[in-house]
């Protein structure tokens, strides 16, 4: 019979390394959602769920760097990423060898661009993870399309590690069994990557 996971027991990344190149000038980052720039307000609920967390962020000192310092002094860890123009995959390598180093059973990769995931859809997916924690737990859409956040597993770490590109984990998810956890709406898969799809999403949300 499996162990069932505490939440201690997993940790978050936040890749938060991209250039937000679709943006034409702006940070999609730190665009305004619930009051707060989007990047501290997924940091503000990693640290809620009380487990370690860990955000990448491009060597290149910016605005970013500023909004999550006040954050360390608080267990945040900022893992700057020298190959950020690579891709997603370059920073789920460091945060893979980070939740490896710190014995984590298990890691989450929230995105820092998801603005409807909330801190309930995160216990739902830290719950499930607990009772399979051998599983790879994917949170899907209410129309059982695949988004995020993953959870993966420590078996995962070294996979991970050997990651390229800018598709993330892709790969290695279609060639593994995955557990999906639909979350309400389309919290899993709203990602807004242009100027014209945060307009368009903040109307739709008024």
């Amino acid at each position: 019979m499996e162990k069932a996971l505490t939440h201690s027991d997993l940790g978050i990344l936040i890749p938060a390394a991209g250039a937000s190149s679709r943006m034409r000038g702006a940070d999609k980052l730190l665009q305004d959602v619930d009051g707060l720039p989007l990047l501290k307000r997924q940091v503000e609920l990693a640290l809620t769920c009380n487990v370690p967390a860990c955000v990448t962020l491009p060597a290149k000192q910016s605005v970013r760097h500023q909004l999550l310092a006040p954050y360390e002094e608080k267990g945040l860890t900022v893992i700057l990423c020298q190959n950020s123009t690579e891709g997603l995959a370059a920073s789920i390598r460091l945060g893979a060898q980070w939740a490896q180093k710190k014995g984590l059973s298990g890691v989450m990769v929230l995105l820092a661009d998801l603005p409807e995931v909330t801190l309930a859809d995160l216990r739902t997916m830290f719950a499930h993870a607990s009772a399979a924690p051998h599983a790879i737990v994917r949170a899907c859409n209410q129309m059982s399309e695949p988004g995020h956040p993953v959870i993966f597993p420590q078996r995962m770490f070294e996979k991970l590690m050997t990651l390229s590109g800018d598709r993330g984990a892709n790969a290695l998810l279609k060639s593994e069994q995955i557990e999906y956890v639909p979350l309400p709406e389309n919290h899993a898969t709203t990602d807004l990557d242009t100027p014209e799809e945060w307009e368009a999403w903040r109307k739709r949300s008024r």
